[in-house]
């Protein structure tokens, strides 16, 4: 299929991998990043078995790079000894599921979302991931993004944060989701492309470029490090 338009078409066709689209996308930026700001949060989204772990849900767990867990709790680690706020989240569903709402309405299976029952393995957080509930936020979650009905917003006010830096799953969900919401509520938003997976290497990429064209900055976990080894309270 050709790179281009037919004749009365107005969006553009390819035949293209949603992964070789990324790739020429983040070698070549057409938008001027947000960058980081004065102050960051992590916020580290749903990184629960029932998604980190397809040795043991093979049909819901998923991982893209190998490294994420080791990722996550490393930048989480050098945000908390910056004094800087570290926020976990994760999902579960009472036993009838009322709390998933319509989302919970269009499969019923064992695998399903709605059937992630609290104190469930699935709900359990992955053993390798590193909470400090002395210091670190924790929110149980019902939709997608780690805004809703939570206590986020409020908490980023009270550290006067500017910034977050998202991890976690899935890339094309909770990623996303949270993504657009933190663009909505004002902040620069980091997405550390290292940090982040989903269960098909299409909805990854696919929305990876759309986030970095629009919601946030895609960028190598590294810039992550580096700003937090330069951070000074």
């Amino acid at each position: 299929m050709p790179d281009e338009n037919p004749p009365g078409s107005t969006m553009q066709l390819s035949d293209k991998t949603a992964r070789q689209i990324y790739e020429e996308v983040r070698a070549n930026p057409a938008r001027k990043r947000f960058g980081f700001g004065e102050k960051l949060c992590i916020v580290n989204v749903d990184p629960q078995k029932g998604y980190t772990r397809p040795d043991l849900f093979p049909k819901t767990g998923y991982i893209t790079d190998p490294a994420q867990m080791e990722h996550v709790n490393a930048i989480s680690s050098q945000a908390r000894a910056k004094g800087l706020p570290v926020v976990w989240t994760r999902v579960a569903y009472m036993e009838n599921a009322a709390d998933a709402g319509v989302w919970g309405t269009r499969t019923d299976t064992p695998d399903s979302l709605q059937n992630i029952k609290a104190g469930s393995v699935r709900h359990e957080f992955d053993d390798r991931i590193e909470i400090h509930p002395d210091v670190d936020a924790v929110y149980e979650k019902k939709m997608p993004s780690a805004f809703f009905e939570t206590q986020l917003q409020s908490f980023l006010v009270w550290h006067k944060v500017d910034t977050l830096v998202i991890t976690g799953g899935s890339t094309s969900g909770c990623i996303r989701a949270t993504a657009v919401d933190s663009l909505s509520r004002g902040y620069r938003t980091i997405v550390p492309v290292e940090c982040v997976a989903d269960k098909h290497e299409s909805y990854h990429f696919a929305n990876l470029t759309d986030m970095m064209l629009k919601y946030a900055d895609v960028v190598p976990v590294q810039e992550v490090y580096d700003w937090l080894e330069d951070y000074q309270a």
